[in-house]
């Protein structure tokens, strides 16, 4: 059961969470401090009105976080957006090439976890994004490390996979 939710309570929880919110968020988006900031807002202003309406999650948290990951998920999966100069279409600056060409690798990436099972992508999002050492996933989900490790070396694979199989699908539009 959920309890009601007060300008109080939401207050408290929001000095409670909005530094693990932004860490965790700040750490997926690669520097991008004004992405960072929109995607914590954004989950934080979707937890008031739903928090609201349906009162407080048991795991306040842990609900921001889901959120703030599908909010990244959602921007990593539309096209990159290039700034162009005025003389036909090439990068204003080497910058803006590597910006880019991290901004393309991002979103191939962010499609491919999205295809992959729920399972294997949170291990991997804990693992590489979030820089979740091994043990503590393995205790989390109450496996032995090797476990893990395993786990970790199948979703990898299918990572792998589901990359290659866009590469080739972005290849065979262009």
């Amino acid at each position: 059961m959920h309890r009601p939710a007060t300008e109080d309570n939401i207050r408290h929880l929001y000095r409670e969470t909005i530094d693990d919110l932004y860490g965790l968020v700040s750490r997926r988006c690669d520097g991008d401090r004004a992405l960072a900031e929109d995607i914590t807002q954004e989950a934080w202003l979707r937890a008031v009105r739903a928090w609201y309406q349906d009162g407080l999650p048991d795991k306040p948290l842990a609900w921001l976080t889901t959120v703030a990951a599908r909010l990244l998920s959602n921007h990593f999966r539309r096209p990159a957006e290039l700034s162009l100069d005025a003389s036909g279409g090439e990068p204003v600056s080497p910058d803006d090439e590597a910006v880019a060409d991290r901004t393309a690798r991002r979103s191939l990436v962010e499609r491919a976890l999205a295809r992959l099972p729920g399972a294997q992508a949170r291990l991997l999002e804990a693992f590489h994004f979030d820089r979740a050492p091994v043990g503590r996933i393995a205790d989390s989900m109450g496996l032995s490390s090797r476990a893990v490790e395993g786990r970790l070396r199948r979703a990898r694979q299918n990572l792998r996979k589901q990359i290659e199989a866009d590469s080739t699908a972005d290849g065979d539009e262009q």
